[in-house]
């Protein structure tokens, strides 16, 4: 399975979960780190959004929270990102969404 992909914005939006809390997000997080071996380079919170930024295969990307909206990886660079970027957000989309289904 592959998480939704939104590209209606002018960039590839990886949907992880549309309806979660903050452990979840923590917990996504945790799954980056310790089996893709991701480390986040610049981590913003703020009381109802967060935007952790990670490289993955080259490109900059985005763990992103939003209260409203749920976990999503999109481009660091939005709509100025390149067509690699926009695919690694689909590749480490699905990866995750795959290793989250496992463990559900």
């Amino acid at each position: 399975m592959k998480p939704k992909l939104e590209i209606d914005k002018g960039w590839t939006e990886a949907i992880i979960d549309d309806d979660c809390g903050f452990d979840k997000f923590y917990k996504v997080a945790h799954i980056l780190e310790t089996n893709f071996n991701i480390t986040f380079t610049n981590k913003l919170n703020h009381i109802d959004i967060i935007y952790w930024d990670f490289d993955f295969k080259g490109s900059k990307l985005v763990l992103l929270y939003n209260i409203y909206l749920g976990i999503s990886i999109c481009p660091l660079a939005f709509k100025e990102s390149t067509l690699a970027d926009n695919n690694a957000v689909e590749e480490i989309g699905t990866l995750l969404f795959q290793k989250l289904l496992n463990l559900d």
